[in-house]
């Protein structure tokens, strides 16, 4: 992991007359040596696009790009912005070429009278979000699981063709054929011409994503001509099928109904645009999945034994090596990233590929785990109103390939003799040939013929993070202080369990139990170490771990996740731990320790043989831990604590019982926002649905829709049902995954992450439990 690194003069290189701001004066356009070389061309960005951006991510996140053209976007939080507000940051390039075509290849084009007009990729409001809602009733989720059957079939056929054959290309035997069969069944297009489908496709992508040489834009040409021509024939044929079934179908019928909405020439660019977007990203994601998942033997075994982990491993392997590497974008207007500065007309590429390894979204992000609880988080689908409407489309059959072929074929392997190439483009990537083998011989099949009849049917969307749990070992369990137990964790296969960093917790799962521990160890342990406090009012899990668990025993766990990170930049640092609260602050003072950071640690208990690590604290910390315990007459001063804290811009962390953090909010209301971050691990429920609760109504800005959250239902169910992925974790208000921006509207909170200051604000809401006091919000989603 690597914190942000601040450019040096040395670094930057001012270019005469100024690209993107042509009036400006010496040393106003600073372009440094990176961001001058960046090429989305070269050999190193198609293997890697996010490796080969990881010097932006940590040092320069938005940079401009001369030989290009573009600003490129390559953080989470930046890209996701980009992606919210299509207003500021207009869709209208994303189809754009990249090299503009040579007077021979515009000649080809006009011969086919080649008009690809506006489609849903690159149209702009509110044109765009018009023709989505008459368009979208066929992707959502409850309409998509009646074709599971229909790709299963499929994907059987394919594989009998090559089960005994020891060596197969996966991208010629199925990855390329089912989804473009998969397709055109939806659409409703006749299956043929399935040759020069896969040639008009490439050649699309080429032309619009690529840079093809002079000689090859006229080749390409004549193949887009060509393609646009047989789109105009299929739907000319489709036309005259006034009953006809699929989503083209649908919209030549709303075309008729809604002809200002649905245009006659919008069809026929629609036709094209998407036979090539039904299948080309789900032809590239399945097979970078397949290869990474073969990369990575363990992970590979774990989902031939398990088939319930394939719906969160395709999700990860969507989030790190996803098909789609960048959209484009066009500044309406000037505006800002991450505070640069960015001029109108300015073109953006935002490469999601990068912000999907972002360490800031995802703890570990260039680590691949099937476990992740925030992996369907990716930005692979895109966010907000252009977000892919063939999401779970992709997902449905991406799992369905990986369980067919994890069952027949566990022994599969990548061949050694081959290498990976890349079709050169700014937009999608996956490579032109997957080659596996294995021994016919050891076949599953052979000795048990019932396993051809066996699948796994998994429910259409994201998988929700309750679902995802890893197996650990209970390795040791010793006593950390009166009514505290610490419990040592490790991998059952002798693995390093994923490193973690300073404030994560993870979700253990024993018994009937689902409760919530910081980590304490140290974030280079392989293994992980939790403390457990009995606490007798509890609702029992502490008591399940404290009288029945023991050393040997196998449990499951879900993370680690950080919703209380570490913030390094301040002066000095201030963390408070109040009883158990304890586990996640010495691993942030373990961690200043190490930085050599300015910090104290204020350490409060009843009585010195309840504190755990308080003997650890004083050892390893010296002076810089302070015990305030009860019982020997020493109380922290948190109004003095905090008042210290307002005349040098100390950050202050801290964990512990809701009262504690409820005083040490109330004197924080003057620090500027941001200053104070807590976290509690108890719950009084109040965040459940309460027999007070009204109906009220939401509108989704980003995704142009309205809804309604009926009393007995939460505004988390309500989106998720109508296709919009919103992460979530405890769903109690605890944890803070599920968090939403409001826009408009009064909030009636009823989590425990959010401060009095921030609840005042009304900014944001936790989707999970909190509701509208009136009857109406409008959010960022």
């Amino acid at each position: 992991m690597s914190d942000q690194q601040p450019r040096t003069d040395n670094d930057l290189q001012v270019l005469p007359g100024c690209p993107v701001h042509p009036r400006a004066g010496a040393g106003a356009c600073p372009v440094s040596a990176q961001a001058q070389a960046f090429d989305p061309f070269s050999a190193e960005y198609l293997a890697n696009p996010a490796e080969a951006l990881k010097w932006s991510r940590d040092q320069e996140p938005v940079f401009y790009n001369p030989e290009l053209g573009y600003w490129v976007v390559s953080r989470y939080e930046d890209v996701k912005a980009v992606f919210r507000d299509n207003v500021t940051f207009s869709p209208s390039i994303a189809l754009e070429r990249v090299v503009p075509p040579s007077e021979e290849a515009m000649e080809t084009l006009k011969r086919y009278k080649y008009q690809l007009n506006r489609t849903l990729v690159n149209e702009d409001e509110p044109a765009h979000m018009e023709r989505r809602r008459v368009l979208m009733e066929h992707f959502l989720p409850g309409n998509l699981a009646a074709k599971e059957e229909m790709i299963r079939e499929l994907t059987r056929e394919k594989v009998d063709a090559f089960v005994d054959s020891g060596r197969v290309d996966l991208v010629e035997a199925m990855f390329w054929e089912i989804p473009l069969t998969v397709a055109l069944h939806f659409l409703g297009v006749p299956k043929e011409d399935m040759g020069a489908l896969k040639e008009f496709s490439v050649a699309h992508t080429v032309n619009t994503w690529g840079k093809p040489s002079p000689e090859q834009q006229v080749k390409v040409a004549d193949a887009v001509g060509r393609f646009w021509q047989y789109a105009g024939q299929v739907l000319d044929k489709m036309r005259k099928q006034p009953d006809g079934t699929g989503w083209m179908h649908h919209a030549i019928r709303m075309n008729a109904e809604m002809p200002d909405v649905v245009t006659g020439s919008y069809l026929h660019s629609m036709m094209m645009a998407i036979i090539v977007a039904g299948h080309e990203t789900t032809t590239l994601a399945s097979t970078n999945a397949l290869k990474l998942l073969l990369s990575n033997r363990v992970v590979w075994e774990r989902i031939c034994k398990d088939p319930e982990l394939i719906p969160n491993a395709v999700e990860e392997c969507l989030r790190l090596e996803g098909s789609v590497v960048a959209w484009r974008r066009r500044a309406t207007c000037d505006t800002e990233i991450a505070g640069v500065a960015i001029p109108a007309e300015a073109k953006l590429l935002i490469v999601s590929a990068s912000a999907n390894h972002d360490y800031r979204h995802f703890e570990n992000g260039d680590l691949l785990d099937i476990y992740r609880d925030n992996a369907a988080e990716h930005l692979t689908f895109g966010y907000g109103s252009h977000q892919c409407m063939g999401k779970n489309f992709a997902r449905l059959e991406m799992r369905i390939f990986i369980e067919e072929l994890s069952r027949r074929l566990p022994h599969m392997r990548l061949a050694e003799d081959q290498d990976f190439t890349y079709l050169p483009n700014l937009a999608f990537r996956g490579p032109e040939k997957l080659i596996v083998e294995w021994d016919p011989a050891d076949n599953p099949e052979r000795a048990d013929p019932s396993i051809l009849k066996r699948s796994v049917s998994f429910p259409v969307g994201a998988p929700s993070g309750k679902e995802i749990a890893r197996s650990v070992r209970v390795a040791e369990i010793s006593e950390a202080a009166s009514g505290v137990k610490t419990i040592r964790l490790e991998d059952p296969d002798g693995l390093p369990l994923p490193a973690w960093t300073p404030g994560a917790h993870v979700d253990l799962l024993v018994g009937d139990f689902s409760r919530k521990y910081s980590l304490c160890g140290h974030p280079s342990d392989p293994d992980y170490t939790i403390a457990v406090l009995r606490e007798q009012e509890g609702r029992g899990g502490s008591r399940f771990i404290h009288e029945q668990l023991s050393a040997g025993a196998v449990i499951r766990l879900r993370g680690p996740k950080n919703y209380f990170r570490l913030e390094h930049d301040a002066p000095r640092h201030v963390l408070i731990a109040g009883g158990i609260g304890i586990t996640p602050i010495i691993a942030m003072a373990d961690h200043l320790k190490a930085l050599n950071c300015e910090y104290v640690v204020h350490y409060c208990g009843r009585s010195r043989a309840a504190m755990a690590f308080a003997e650890r604290l004083q050892q390893d910390h010296g002076d810089r831990a302070v015990l305030h315990v009860s019982e020997e007459g020493s109380r922290a001063d948190l109004a003095a604590i905090v008042a210290g804290c307002s005349t040098d811009g100390a950050r202050i962390h801290a964990c512990g019982p809701a009262r504690l953090l409820e005083a040490l909010d109330g004197h924080c209301v003057d620090l500027p926002e941001g200053m104070l971050r807590t976290e509690v691990f108890s719950t009084d429920r109040s965040g459940a649905l309460q027999s007070g609760d009204t109906a009220f109504d939401v509108e989704l800005e980003d995704s142009d829709l309205n809804l309604t959250v009926a009393a007995g239902q939460t505004l988390l169910d309500v989106v998720r049902a109508a296709g919009i992925d919103v992460p979530s974790d405890c769903e109690e208000g605890l944890c803070g995954s599920c968090e939403v921006r409001v826009l408009d509207g009064e909030v009636d909170h009823r989590d425990r992450v959010l401060t009095s200051a921030e609840r005042a604000e009304g900014g944001r809401m936790m989707a999970c439990c909190s509701r509208a006091v009136g009857s109406r919000l409008r959010l960022a989603l």
